[in-house]
């Protein structure tokens, strides 16, 4: 927090006035120089007002960020939800839809892959939607073009498989390991490195990255619940309790 922005936080809170009542400009050299002897009295008096206000501003601000995410997830609903190339698993005709955007790469999308699951099992009632959103690196891309190459060659149920193979894979991801993968999961690797490297490949990514451009995404994991953004891990049960307030409206 910037020093103007804290000052500003501890005047409000000593003086009680509004905003506009704080025109400096409009007082007398005299009248500045005591108002501020006041005030610096008063925080000395009172340092835990300082702590208050601090929280109060934090708190206005957070809410700010959720509104600005809802309403950018109400602008590109359709993008998110329906694309027509992410793959779909849980309950289809779920009541609740979420969508993680995922890096294979990314420690804290391992970290809560299990969880996910758990959520989409242990609810039953939730549509579940994986974005691929390599930003990592070379390797994190190799892996997301792997997995899109799998479902567009084998299909959905396949692209599952080995998106739960990935996300376990303590290999380096290049050419070598990727075969190894398909080649465990009895699918002849040769054709899917082909592809790979497909346009049609590459529009899928270049579209998931202009969404997550446009929705402020920078990180991973980043879920939609709904019509809520949340940024970064959660734990399942937080996970559990975001489900249930959208489904209660």
């Amino acid at each position: 927090m910037s020093f103007r922005r804290l000052a500003l936080a501890a005047i409000l809170a000593a003086t009680a006035l509004p905003a506009a009542a704080l025109d400096l400009s409009a007082m007398t050299e005299e009248e500045r120089a005591a108002f501020r002897a006041e005030v610096r009295a008063y925080l000395l008096e009172n340092p835990e007002v300082l702590t208050e206000a601090i929280s109060v501003l934090e708190s206005r601000e957070q809410q700010m960020q959720v509104d600005a995410d809802r309403a950018l997830v109400s602008q590109h609903l359709s993008e998110i939800q329906d694309d027509g190339h992410s793959w779909v698993g849980g309950n289809p005709d779920g009541d609740v839809t979420v969508v993680e955007f995922m890096d294979y790469r990314c420690g804290y999308c391992r970290r809560a892959n299990p969880e996910v699951e758990n959520l989409i099992t242990g609810d039953g009632n939730v549509r579940f939607i994986l974005k691929e959103f390599p930003i990592l690196g070379p390797q994190s891309e190799l892996a997301s073009r792997f997995a899109i190459a799998v479902q567009q060659i084998h299909g959905d149920d396949t692209y599952k498989d080995v998106h739960d193979a990935l996300m376990v894979l303590e290999a380096d991801i290049d050419e070598t390991s990727l075969s190894r993968l398909a080649e465990g999961l009895a699918l002849d690797p040769a054709p899917i490195l082909e592809q790979m490297d497909a346009a049609e490949v590459t529009a899928i990514l270049d579209a998931n990255y202009a969404l997550a451009q446009a929705m402020g995404i920078t990180g991973t994991p980043t879920f939609v619940m709904g019509g809520q953004m949340v940024r970064g891990y959660v734990p399942l049960q937080t996970m559990q309790a975001i489900v249930e307030q959208e489904r209660a409206g």
